[in-house]
């Protein structure tokens, strides 16, 4: 496979910045695609040897069209996350002024980061989507569009000026970015592990989405995501993405994924993989009953008891 990663671009995307934190990248050549569904293909037709794309963000909670593209099509697994911290600047063509500006564009995912601030200084201002925040400023460059909210680092690439920078409606806003490739054998445990699957319920009734829940609750794992996506099979037909605390090698993890497997009639496994920013001292320890060795301990005993040697 080729030695390559596809990313959401063009050159110029917060994805960009973020997968150049990953020191594989030093030996890997990095191609911007021109969507999420365009980077993830890449992986699936062999034309690339992963993905970079974002999938979260603090402010709105999953990015749908990731998450869709994960649920759908041929399996693909996380591998790795990374985060980083957002701020926009609004980049315009030299000269221009902010009362001059008529429409803007980005990503859709920036706008509910820069709403408040756009109600404050500009207040009628026509937004367009762009593909992605790089793509808008290309797009100001053509002289399409009058101004774009991206990152400060993009405004040189595109010959474009920053207006105003610094620019967030939630302080500390952070997106979450995920590198996804075929799926394989996950890597060993780190001890600040993250699990992430899709789940489809078996039937709708009362109680069911609790019973998911339970499998986890009853062993000890901390969910850090639940959101349900759409199946395109009817109002109120979803399958619910989740992100769990832990790897799939813990012996609580994996038991809570067989427990989702024997009441769901379909479970998509996205991987295990270390979570970005936390170091193993920093994570929670097993509460009582549910470390390692209580469940190995546990299975002891019961095939003692099968065996008449309690």
């Amino acid at each position: 496979m080729p030695a390559s990663y596809a990313y959401l671009g063009p050159e110029g995307t917060f994805t960009e910045v973020a997968l150049r934190t990953l020191p594989e990248t030093a030996t890997r050549e990095l191609v911007p695609m021109v969507s999420v569904p365009a980077a993830l293909d890449a992986v699936r037709g062999g034309e690339a040897e992963a993905a970079f794309v974002p999938i979260e963000n603090s402010v709105e909670g999953g990015i749908t069209t990731t998450l869709d593209e994960l649920v759908a099509g041929e399996p693909l697994m996380i591998y790795r996350e990374v985060l980083l911290s957002i701020t926009f600047a609004l980049l315009v063509r030299p000269g221009t002024k902010l009362s001059e500006i008529k429409t803007v564009t980005a990503h859709p995912a920036a706008q509910p980061q820069v709403r408040i601030w756009m109600k404050n200084n500009l207040p009628d201002v026509i937004w367009e989507s762009a593909a992605s925040n790089a793509d808008g400023a290309r797009l100001v460059q053509e002289g399409r569009y009058d101004a774009a909210f991206a990152g400060e680092f993009a405004a040189q690439k595109y010959g474009l000026e920053p207006l105003e920078t610094g620019i967030h409606d939630a302080e500390n806003a952070q997106t979450r970015f995920v590198l996804v490739g075929k799926p394989a054998r996950p890597a060993a445990p780190t001890g600040a592990d993250k699990t992430s699957v899709v789940v489809w319920q078996r039937d709708d009734h009362p109680g069911a989405l609790l019973e998911l829940l339970q499998e986890f609750a009853v062993r000890g794992v901390n969910l850090m995501l639940l959101q349900s996506r759409p199946t395109g099979e009817g109002i109120g037909n979803y399958c619910f993405a989740i992100d769990a605390e832990g790897h799939i090698a813990d012996r609580r993890v994996g038991e809570a994924l067989m427990g989702l497997k024997r009441r769901c009639p379909q479970v998509r496994f996205l991987g295990s993989y270390p979570r970005a920013e936390v170091d193993a001292q920093d994570v929670r320890a097993p509460g009582a009953g549910t470390s390692d060795g209580e469940f190995a301990a546990a299975s002891d005993w019961l095939a003692r008891c099968q065996d008449g040697r309690f």
